[in-house]
């Protein structure tokens, strides 16, 4: 009896590999094609630290185009990527684009969430610097009046204060306002006060948000809609901030 059960779980076994072998996934140049956010934190070849958010369009056959806002060591810059892209049959891949800085770069990617996304990491000599991209989706973008709730989660560092951490609740009235509460580090020192401010969102799906954290100066944000509308790509755009992260 023993032995027959033995056989059937091994069996079992063999039958499920078998079909877990055929169904694996197999990828291609065109499986990375549409409309991406692209969020990224590390330190530069020189050491100072960089936060970047982008929106870029892969065309299917290797081709990447967008525009991004990073902030180098404090430093903000926005404008356009270009780049090429290879997609292996095991769903890695590699990339070398331009950057907003006219530089060229270089990094290896996996594909995960059904390879609706996936996690990137530099691979230029010197920098060390990972970060991971989101489909945009069927999702509709602009000041529609659609009232939503998001979880912010952002990180990063400010010169002169230190490392800083926001985690927010933070309502988008769909008519340009913002409301909410957050708890904010810095520098170890926490404070939780309401929040304020207004936003900008167009059909596109990119935009900017200027927060006030009540009793404490704005905060101003570049941001990129992701994952049919529900999460959002941000980086803070205030010179001498070196800030990302994302809200769900």
């Amino acid at each position: 009896m023993n032995f027959l059960r033995m056989s059937s779980i091994v069996l079992l076994f063999v039958a499920i590999f078998a079909v877990g072998s055929a169904s694996a996934a197999s990828c291609s140049d065109a499986t990375l094609k549409g409309v991406y956010g692209f969020v990224s934190s590390g330190f530069g070849g020189d050491g100072t630290p960089r936060a970047l958010v982008s929106q870029f369009t892969a065309d299917g056959k290797g081709n990447l185009s967008g525009t991004g806002t990073k902030s180098k060591d404090g430093t903000i810059v926005t404008g356009t990527v270009t780049g090429t892209y290879s997609v292996a049959k095991n769903c890695t891949g590699s990339v070398t684009f331009t950057d907003q800085d006219g530089e060229v770069r270089d990094g290896n990617f996996v594909f995960d969430n059904g390879n609706k996304g996936w996690q990137g990491i530099r691979t230029d000599s010197g920098r060390v610097i990972s970060g991971f991209a989101l489909a945009e989706g069927a999702a509709v973008c602009g000041e529609n009046g659609k009232k939503q709730t998001f979880a912010a989660n952002l990180n990063g560092y400010v010169i002169n204060v230190g490392p800083v951490a926001y985690v927010e609740q933070v309502i988008l009235d769909g008519k340009g306002n913002v409301s909410g509460n957050g708890t904010f580090s810095l520098a170890g020192a926490i404070y939780t006060v309401p929040i304020t401010g207004t936003y900008t969102e167009n059909a596109g799906c990119t935009g900017s948000a200027q927060i006030t954290p009540q009793g404490y100066s704005t905060l101003n944000f570049n941001f990129v809609v992701v994952n049919v509308g529900k999460e959002i790509l941000l980086v803070e755009t205030d010179t001498g901030t070196i800030v990302s992260g994302t809200m769900q």
